[in-house]
C-alpha cells in the first residue's frame, strides 16, 4: 500500500466543499508536538508566519524568511496525520512576480508536502492566484487586515468599520474568489462587513476577528491558550497556560537550588556484581 493511500488528510477540495455547511475549525501550530494535539479536533492547520512573533520575538511578520516557514513546515507535518496542513508564504517571497511566487510555492510544497499555501493581499494579488492555482498549487487567501502590509498601514487597525470604506474589501474577496482561491481568511473586518463578504462569494471564508457568520474560524493557538502576553480584543482565551508554566518552572528552579530533585527515584545505581 502507498503512504499516499495509507494517509488520508484532508484536503484543499474537501474544505472548499464545507462553505455553507459545518463550519471550518482551524488553528495555527509551528512544532510536532502541538500539532499532534491540534490535529486530533481540527480540520486544517495553518503554518502561520505569526511564528515570528511566537517564536522569535518579532514584532511584526514581516522579518519572517522562506526556509523559516519550511522548517517549521516539516515539523507540523511530522506532527500531524488528518488535518489539511497551510503553510503561510511570507513577506517578499511571493509579491515580486508571478513566476517568483511559483518557485517560493513549489519549494515549500515541495520540502514540507504540506497541502497548500497561504498569501495576503487581494485584487492585486489576483493574477498571481491564478496563475498559482493553474498550475496545481491550492492557495489560500488573506484579506482585510493584512499583518505582512503593517509598514503601509501604520497599525494593526480594524478594517472596514466605515460603511465607506467597504467596496475595495468586497472586491479583494471577490478577485481572489474567482482567481480559484479555495477559501478566503478574513481577518480584523467589521462584522456586517464579513458577514456580507461570507454570502457574496462562493468560497469559504475563515473568520479571524471577523464574524460567526463565516464558513470558519483561525486563531493563533498561543493567543487561545493564554501564553501570549499580549492578545486582540478578537482572541477568546481557552486557557490560561502561561501563569502554570512559571509556577512549574518556578517549582523546578526551588528544587534544583535545594537539592530537592534530582531525587533518588529519578538518578542510575550501579549494576549489582556478578
Amino acid at each position: 500500500m502507498s503512504v499516499q493511500s495509507a494517509i488520508r488528510r484532508k484536503t484543499a477540495p474537501d474544505i472548499r466543499a464545507r462553505k455553507g455547511g459545518e463550519p471550518v475549525v482551524m488553528l495555527t501550530s509551528y512544532h510536532a508536538h502541538t500539532a499532534a494535539l491540534v490535529d486530533r479536533h481540527c480540520d486544517a492547520i495553518l503554518v502561520g508566519d505569526s511564528l515570528g512573533n511566537v517564536m522569535h520575538g518579532f514584532e511584526t511578520t514581516v522579518p519572517v524568511t522562506l526556509d523559516m516557514m519550511i522548517l517549521q513546515g516539516r515539523a507540523v507535518m511530522r506532527g500531524s496525520t488528518h488535518a489539511l496542513v497551510v503553510v503561510d508564504m511570507p513577506f517578499g517571497s511571493y509579491e515580486g512576480s508571478k513566476e517568483q511566487a511559483f518557485q517560493s510555492a513549489v519549494r515549500i510544497m515541495k520540502e514540507t508536502q504540506c497541502g497548500a499555501v497561504k498569501l495576503e493581499g487581494g485584487a492585486r494579488m489576483a493574477e498571481t492566484v491564478r496563475f498559482l492555482t493553474e498550475r496545481g498549487i491550492p492557495v489560500m487567501g488573506h484579506i482585510g487586515l493584512t499583518p505582512q502590509s503593517i509598514n503601509t498601514l501604520g497599525s494593526f487597525r480594524a478594517q472596514g468599520r466605515e460603511e465607506a470604506d467597504w467596496a475595495p474589501i468586497e472586491n479583494d474577496a471577490r478577485a481572489i474568489a474567482q482567481a480559484g482561491a479555495f477559501s478566503v481568511v478574513v481577518e480584523a473586518v467589521a462584522e456586517p462587513l464579513a458577514r456580507k463578504i461570507t454570502e457574496g462569494i462562493a468560497v469559504p471564508t475563515i473568520g479571524i476577528g471577523a464574524s460567526a457568520a463565516c464558513d470558519g474560524q483561525v486563531l493563533v493557538l498561543e493567543d487561545m491558550l493564554g501564553l501570549s502576553p499580549r492578545t486582540p480584543k478578537f482572541v477568546r482565551r481557552y486557557g490560561d497556560l502561561g501563569p502554570a508554566i512559571e509556577a512549574a518552572i518556578k517549582a523546578y528552579a526551588a528544587d534544583v537550588r535545594s537539592r530537592a530533585f534530582p531525587a533518588a527515584e529519578h538518578v542510575y545505581g550501579m549494576k549489582p556484581k556478578a
